[in-house]
């Protein structure tokens, strides 16, 4: 992979203005695309699989007025006044008649009316009527225009009311209203382009990943508004994915951008940096994104339509930032060319002007547990004191930290989901106030009554069915009142209307739902009747308990994820184990904070927490998924340049050191951004986004500062050199993820051996893996030369053919065919290189494998070919592959001769047997 993005990397570079202008191009195309297709975001939520949304599509079909939304317009007397005067009944009718004539609304009740059942609304101390109108539909899918006429419907009735009673509107409706964009996110931004300009020292550079991020936002956005046109997307789709999109598109570029600033301050030129820089943090990056995407496409497991479009929408938005930032940065830093270089620091400078302070000894090291530090010459002091004290007394740090994060996390423990209703809202918004009017004069349960449904076909007496079943549930404690039992116009399906003692959102009333369910069997056996409870409590009550019966699985599936991926990646058992023990910790140290302030009320009115409650259902599981990403970038980053420094040194402490040194700078400057651009969303965000916004900040916050910066060096002094340990049978299952660009390193050593240019086959101590490393060879074959390789044994030669071929990797030494270096490049390799058993596929392969004209050919056991005619044959094809400029390979068992299969002028290399072996 860092071989794939050094070349990326090198030809962004050299077609800026290409790469510019296609992402550009595609941006303007998918845009288009998106205004042509009209794709609209319509908000409706289904809930699949729960009992409550069943009974709602039923009574969609056969009780469509009790199947819809309804809004509530509350009339209230105020000191004392009571709402029966004639003046205010006629009021009410009128607006009642003007909201029957609004589209979708199925029903308008007055309060006053006596007859119908369940009409009558006036609160027990007459000061209060409430007016119940119902509309066809989901809530959330109503149109702005409905609930804005209905709104303007209620301030008509405010007006006509006389002094001394105001109206106001609110109910279900107006109870979930999806969030929209403020100035107030916009100030993120400014924040993480304050944060570029002071980690980076440029204008340039700094806004490099703010036109990467605004550019993959824009594109991934749009990509959503062109999915709406297909499938249902609510408006918290692309806020969620934009959020991401700019907190990681932010990153990715930040980390590109400052390694290529590492290797320009060494002296590279442009173009190699920024190659080098792809490589390297480009590697990290895909692996981050990768492993953020995964875990979003993940919140599928919850078996809820709109959070998996969600986790799509968010996996896509970060795979864009992932594809602009390996593509678009590199094109970026070609236009900035030299502008970028470091200039060198005063200290430098001081010392190029002054040769006496130049040959002046170097300042003793620090030391760490017994091993020399060793930093650099121009180590930032503030993180080398940093990794110093966290390092110094790694038990106590290890001890402290976990205390602080458990101490964190113990609010958790009163963690309550639910789906937020109007109590949540603003304090001076219409909804909120009417939410707690309702509650003073009728009841916290008449905001979120229950409705009871069933089948009544087989009954004879529907009537008095559905009174005896109202009866049943009037006898459960925590019932306030039943106000309406009634079958519907065809005489096929009953409802019961259950009022509750407690509010929508209370505990206590999802022990009656369960209540009411658990009355079936004895309902069904002595009445008929096969009840079901939904409605907009239940609904989201189901919601709640869905979400949280998909917490464990999730979480088991991040976890292993973490743990393999990781192990892909470190190669190691003990770093895996440590990171995702320390996401845990950090997701443990969110909830805690969230349950604190939307819960406790810690804080509550600095963020503009409006009241006290529940957590909307689905911030743990979007919290894990997209904190799992974020935890495991902080932990690449941080960690991969530890075992980049390991490789190199073989010392693992003073590792730990340098590698924090070199990469704590950017992981702060990358973690700041990413708390300031969640943290926008809390403050004016909306109550949906507002807890998992503020979650997200604070699990970043804690996972990159006291986690990965604290905890981990405490943890990786502790282990040393066990932290890199392995089993080999496990090394050789899992397949090798190289985000340090350790394959590249060396591949750029060896840029300049073989010194022959014509040399396509170069081996140097040479150890074959098949043949159980035994066997060291070095040879080099020229560009149209042919190489006989004899061996005692057939699985020696073929492993010497198959190794050169591509197909096997060798145990140890250097291989290099065609220029590319084996096993790094060996996908490369097979590309230009053929190969043909003759012992299994005969001569006719080796035709077939000529026509292909590849760099080099191994053909093995031409000693099995022994009939004249046969050996005729596959001269002929020798001497076409040879004619051709094809490099032969030819593989022998025992000392038969394989010179005769060869045109007489072709010069031969032969590798003999001595003592079984090649050499």
């Amino acid at each position: 992979m860092s071989s794939a993005l050094y070349r990326l990397g090198r030809t962004a570079f050299a077609r800026r203005r290409a790469v510019i202008g296609a992402w550009l191009g595609l941006l303007v195309l998918v845009g288009a695309l998106a205004g042509l297709l009209g794709g609209k975001l319509d908000n409706s939520v289904t809930i699949p699989g729960t009992e409550s949304q069943a009974a709602l599509d039923h009574l969609a079909a056969t009780f469509p007025e009790a199947a819809g939304t309804t809004a509530q317009v509350l009339v209230v007397g105020q000191d004392g006044n009571h709402v029966d005067e004639p003046e205010v009944v006629a009021a009410v009718d009128d607006a009642i008649e003007a909201s029957t004539q609004v589209d979708g609304v199925t029903s308008a009740v007055s309060p006053f009316d006596t007859e119908t059942p369940g009409a009558s609304a006036v609160s027990d101390d007459g000061e209060a009527a409430l007016v119940t109108i119902s509309l066809e539909g989901e809530g959330v899918s109503i149109g702005a225009d409905v609930k804005d006429r209905l709104r303007d419907i209620a301030d008509d009735l405010d007006a006509a009311l006389p002094d001394g009673y105001d109206a106001t509107i609110g109910g279900q409706l107006y109870s979930q209203e999806f969030p929209g964009l403020t100035v107030t996110e916009a100030l993120g931004v400014v924040v993480a382009f304050i944060v570029l300009l002071l980690t980076l020292g440029s204008f340039a550079a700094a806004g490099m990943p703010l036109l990467n991020a605004l550019l993959g936002v824009g594109f991934s956005t749009l990509l959503v508004l062109v999915a709406a046109a297909f499938t249902s997307v609510t408006s918290t789709t692309p806020l969620l994915s934009l959020m991401l999109g700019l907190a990681v598109g932010i990153d990715y570029a930040l980390f590109i951008v400052s390694r290529h600033r590492e290797m320009l301050a060494t002296g590279l030129p442009p173009a190699e940096a920024a190659a080098r820089a792809n490589a390297t943090a480009g590697s990290a990056v895909i692996f981050a994104g990768l492993t953020v995407m995964i875990a979003l496409v993940g919140l599928g497991v919850a078996g809820i339509p709109f959070l998996t479009v969600m986790g799509v929408a968010g996996a896509v938005a970060v795979g864009v930032a992932v594809l602009v930032s390996i593509t678009l940065v590199p094109a970026m830093l070609g236009v900035a060319g030299e502008k970028l270089r470091p200039r060198p620091s005063r200290r430098a400078r001081r010392s190029a002007a002054d040769p006496d302070a130049a040959a002046a000894p170097p300042a003793p090291t620090a030391q760490a547990t017994g091993d020399d530090w060793d930093l650099p010459a121009h180590h930032n002091r503030f993180f080398a004191g940093w990794v110093r004290l966290a390092t110094a007394r790694p038990w106590v740090t290890v001890v402290v930290t976990v205390g602080a994060l458990l101490a964190l996390a113990f609010p958790a423990l009163d963690l309550r989901l639910a789906l937020p209703d109007a109590g949540v809202s603003p304090t001076d918004s219409s909804q909120r106030i009417t939410y707690d009017r309702i509650t003073e004069h009728f009841g916290p349960g008449a905001n979120g009554p229950l409705v009871v449904t069933g089948s009544i076909v087989t009954s004879e007496d529907p009537l008095q069915l559905m009174e005896d079943v109202a009866d049943e549930l009037r006898a459960l404690p925590g019932v306030e009142d039943v106000p309406l039992s009634t079958p519907n116009a065809s005489i096929d399906t009953g409802i019961v209307q259950v009022v509750p003692t407690t509010g929508p959102t209370d505990p206590e009333t999802a022990e009656l739902v369960q209540a009411i369910r658990d009355l079936r069997p004895q309902i069904l056996e002595e009445h008929g009747f096969d009840l079901s409870v939904t409605g907009f409590t239940a609904v989201g009550i189901d919601v709640s308990a869905k979400l949280g019966a998909a917490l464990l699985p999730f979480a088991v599936f991040v976890v292993g994820l973490s743990l393999v991926l990781l192990t892909m990646v470190f190669r190691s058992v003990a770093v895996p184990l440590k990171a995702t023990l320390g996401y845990l910790l950090s997701v443990a140290a969110a909830f805690g904070v969230v349950t604190s302030v939307f819960e406790h009320g810690v804080a509550a009115d600095l963020l503009h927490v409006s009241r006290q409650g529940p957590i909307i259902s689905f911030m743990p599981i979007v919290l894990m998924g997209v904190l799992f990403g974020l935890a495991m970038d902080y932990e690449v980053f941080l960690v991969s340049r530890m075992r980049e420094d390991y490789v190199h040194s073989g010392k693992a402490r003073q590792s730990v050191a340098t590698g924090f040194v070199g990469s704590a700078k950017v992981v702060t400057a990358a973690a700041v951004i990413m708390v300031a651009v969640f943290f926008a969303f809390v403050p004016e965000g909306d109550i949906n986004i507002k807890p998992i916004a503020l979650g997200l900040a604070v699990g970043v916050a804690v996972d990159a500062f006291i986690v990965r910066m604290t905890l981990v060096p405490a943890v990786m002094q502790i282990l040393g050199d066990r932290a890199w340990w392995m089993p080999r049978s496990l090394d050789r299952v899992l397949p090798s993820f190289d985000v340090e660009g350790e394959a590249l390193h060396r591949e750029l050593s060896m840029a300049r051996w073989p010194e022959d240019p014509d040399v396509v086959v170069a081996a140097r101590d040479l150890r074959l893996a098949a043949a159980d490393g035994t066997d060291v060879i070095n040879l080099a074959v020229r560009r149209g030369d042919a190489l006989v390789a004899h061996a005692d044994e057939p699985a020696r030669v073929a492993a010497l053919l198959l190794t050169i071929a591509g197909r096997l990797a060798p145990a140890g030494g250097d291989l290099k065919v065609d220029g590319y270096l084996l096993p790094v490049r060996a996908a490369a390799v097979r590309r230009r290189v053929g190969y043909v058993d003759l012992r299994t596929e005969g001569v006719d392969a080796l035709d077939a494998a000529v026509a292909e004209r590849p760099v080099v050919l191994a053909v093995d056991r031409t000693d099995l070919v022994t009939d004249p005619h046969e050996r005729a044959h596959v001269a002929a094809a020798v001497a076409r592959a040879v004619e051709s400029g094809t490099t032969l390979l030819l593989g022998v068992v025992g000392t038969t001769p394989a010179d005769d299969l060869l045109p007489a002028d072709t010069p031969v290399t032969t590798l003999a047997p001595q003592t079984g072996v090649l050499a």
